[in-house]
């Protein structure tokens, strides 16, 4: 039988440990199936994705722009953006970030020019006049952003996935497992950190080494850094080798539902990686049930080298 102390659980006898931990992680399977379809359900997540709609999508080029220029930068929109669909305002004396725009108008079939400098060039096409052309892509403008830091007003949703809990000792715990499951492992200083808003990545160390190296960003939250350490460990088991895009992303399912099971299996609280995965999945919650035994098998492998360590 599966016990609890301080939050954590242990499992009895060497002969039932393994069964017992099987049918314990089937159970906590099934509650994050529900935690799941309860978060994709909720208010919170409706009103979050309806933030997360209003938002545009930036080229590279332009997010370059933004981190050059606010290099803190998280969520931007143009002035009246802000005020007119989420009711903040731009503080005064604040400048303005800016990124090009593009100018869709119509535009001339033979030289791709609006009506204005199509008049303008030598072009000879006159098969249709200009208000019957077909609007297009006639160049770029220069444009203000604001980052939401420089707007106030009504919050923003934010999505909750941050874990809790008391992690005394499991960083270096999960740090000494790297080896026997065959990954290396850096904590990474966060003015060091290099990969933007993730917590975390799991990549390979060359052409020629194949050994994954897990990297995460160092925080004061240490419940979520050892959260965030079994994700990308799960990374390098579950899918390395992987390289359809769509078997990936549903690889990313498995990965944040091994984190779940570890995690609470470690006695932290990481209700929030139901939100996570509602937020981030297209799936149907069901993926994880379909999935269970490489789930299931992956976080009996983490649980097993951390209790080995741990002794």
């Amino acid at each position: 039988m599966a016990t609890s102390t301080n939050s954590a659980v242990s499992f009895g006898e060497y002969d039932t440990r393994r069964d017992e931990m099987h049918s314990t992680i089937e159970h906590w399977i099934d509650d994050l199936t529900t935690l799941t379809a309860e978060a994709r359900a909720s208010q919170q997540f409706q009103e979050w994705l309806t933030v997360q709609s209003k938002f545009h999508d930036y080229s590279h080029r332009n997010t370059l722009l933004i981190t050059l220029q606010y290099p803190n930068a998280t969520k931007v929109a143009g002035y009246n953006t802000w005020r007119t669909e989420f009711d903040r305002h731009v503080k005064e004396g604040e400048n303005g970030i800016w990124i090009w725009v593009p100018i869709i108008t119509k535009q001339c079939p033979e030289c791709e020019n609006s009506s204005r400098y199509h008049e303008q060039s030598d072009c000879p096409y006159d098969e249709l006049p200009p208000e019957a052309w077909s609007k297009g892509l006639v160049g770029f403008r220069p444009t203000a952003v604001f980052d939401a830091s420089q707007a106030e007003g009504e919050p923003l949703p934010e999505s909750e996935t941050e874990v809790t809990g008391d992690a005394e000792n499991l960083v270096p715990t999960l740090q000494d497992a790297a080896d026997d499951l065959g990954v290396t492992v850096r904590i990474v200083d966060a003015d060091d950190w290099e990969n933007g808003e993730a917590k975390g990545v799991c990549k390979q160390r060359s052409l020629y080494d194949l050994q994954p190296i897990v990297e995460v960003k160092d925080r004061v939250n240490e419940a979520d850094l050892v959260v965030t350490l079994i994700h990308e460990y799960a990374h390098a088991l579950l899918h390395f080798d992987i390289k359809d895009k769509c078997e990936r992303s549903k690889r990313e399912v498995e990965a944040e539902a091994v984190a779940y099971i570890v995690g609470r299996y470690v006695g932290l609280d990481t209700s929030g990686s139901a939100f996570y995965l509602a937020a981030w999945q297209d799936d149907d919650a069901n993926v994880i049930q379909e999935r269970l035994g490489r789930i299931r098998s992956t976080a009996v492998k983490i649980i097993e080298i951390v209790e080995q360590r741990s002794e």
